[in-house]
């Protein structure tokens, strides 16, 4: 059963339209689905058939984000994370504040953290040297933003799981194979932010949070280092140690390591309460992919790239893009690309490497977009009304576009 062009396109813009109206975005991209294979010519049935299809090819990556909540619970509750922010920014120092942000929210999501929760731990730190050096919002959110999308391509987070796993990817292979674009995505968040630094609202007041009892740097940093060294032994040794075991490996060594393992289970449990929203979400992604999987959109989009005399590759990237945009999320925007467009990349003689890192450094151009949270999460964590968050999305746009045109010109040439 084939799904329509006007079919498809109905499910996603309804998925869209009640994401921008409030409504769950889970529920949206199902009753996006359900709608679009309804007006797309399929019977109720068949419709609901594909969506459960849609739904099952997204389960392996699920189960492995589900894990993930261990080594994030771990890293964050302990306090870890906030350690290796602060560290970053000591050792950078007053004159590097800025770009020390930058890496501090790169590193953070590059260890598994998500990022919008990376910007929020991080965003304490850079508003009091904001307070300190009279910075705007503007450039100090920038600065968390740009890295953290930089880190984002390389980091064992939700987007890249469902990318490997959609293109039978060891995921080790597609964090490196993003770590060129990451580098320059966050050189060019450091000239931005330098442009910025005084425009916009300067930070005159903070209030400090009680400051909260750290463990040592080197004791933090121990659980990423794991999980990170385990999932590089399937290509350094050929030993292959899946993400469902890596990352939470990762987290209870970490909690060994400080001394903490009588708190593992609340911070399990922390983890826990963080990823099932995006377990959720995937779910919701995968019923829309399976109707976007079966139907004449994918055919369209590259008749058009043909027609227009643009290469077959581009439709990795454009993938991405579009997804990002219409989810406002990484994780579902690369979800729903190489759901449906991987095995068309893949006849096209792109390889399965190539395909992922392109559709991955593609979600990252629109996922901050105001009908998704990160847009409103990310304001919220520096205290930055809604006009000069708006004000914002071209420069981060920017950093994004730099992310994906690296990451093209190293996989497509």
């Amino acid at each position: 059963m084939e799904i329509t062009t006007f079919g498809a396109i109905f499910g996603l813009s309804m998925a869209i339209a009640l994401i921008i109206g409030k409504v769950s975005p889970v529920y949206s991209l199902i009753l996006g689905a359900l709608l679009g294979g309804l007006f797309g010519g399929a019977g109720l049935p068949e419709t609901v058939s594909l969506m459960i299809d849609g739904a099952k090819d997204i389960m392996p990556a699920t189960l492995r984000i589900i894990t993930a909540g261990v080594l994030a619970g771990v890293l964050i509750e302990s306090g870890a994370a906030s350690r290796i922010a602060r560290t970053i920014v000591n050792v950078c120092g007053d004159q590097y504040a800025l770009f020390a942000l930058a890496v501090s929210a790169m590193l953070l999501t590059a260890c598994g953290v998500f990022i919008d929760i990376a910007v929020i731990t991080v965003s304490p730190i850079a508003l009091s040297i904001a307070k300190n050096a009279s910075f705007s919002r503007s450039a100090v959110l920038l600065a968390m933003i740009g890295g953290g999308k930089s880190g984002n391509l390389i980091s064992p987070n939700p987007n890249t799981i469902a990318a490997a796993a959609e293109f039978q990817l060891d995921i080790s292979r597609l964090m490196l194979a993003n770590l060129v674009p990451a580098i320059a995505g966050l050189v060019f968040t450091a000239f931005l932010v330098s442009l910025l630094r005084k425009r916009g609202e300067i930070v005159t007041h903070f209030d400090a949070p009680d400051k909260q009892k750290l463990p040592s740097f080197f004791v933090a940093i121990i659980g990423p280092l794991v999980a990170i060294g385990l999932l590089a032994l399937r290509p350094t040794t050929g030993i292959n140690v899946d993400p469902l075991v890596a990352l939470p490996v990762g987290g209870i060594v970490g909690c060994l390591a400080m001394g903490k393992i009588r708190r593992l289970n609340a911070w399990m449990t922390f983890g826990l309460g963080k990823m099932t929203p995006v377990a959720m979400l995937l779910l919701g992604t995968g019923t829309l992919a399976g109707i976007i999987k079966a139907s004449a959109l994918k055919t369209a989009i590259i008749q058009s790239i043909n027609v227009s005399g643009l290469p077959g590759f581009l439709l990795a990237p454009i993938s991405g893009v579009v997804m990002s945009a219409a989810t406002a999320s990484t994780t579902a925007g690369t979800t729903v690309a190489c759901q449906a467009f991987s095995q068309s990349l893949l006849s096209m003689g792109i390889s399965a490497l190539a395909g992922a890192a392109m559709i991955h450094a593609g979600a990252t151009v629109l996922d901050h977009l105001p009908h998704g949270s990160f847009f409103h999460a990310t304001a919220g964590s520096v205290g930055m009304n809604l006009g000069d968050r708006l004000k914002l999305i071209p420069y981060e746009t920017a950093v994004a576009i730099v992310l994906v045109t690296v990451s093209t010109l190293i996989h497509a040439f």
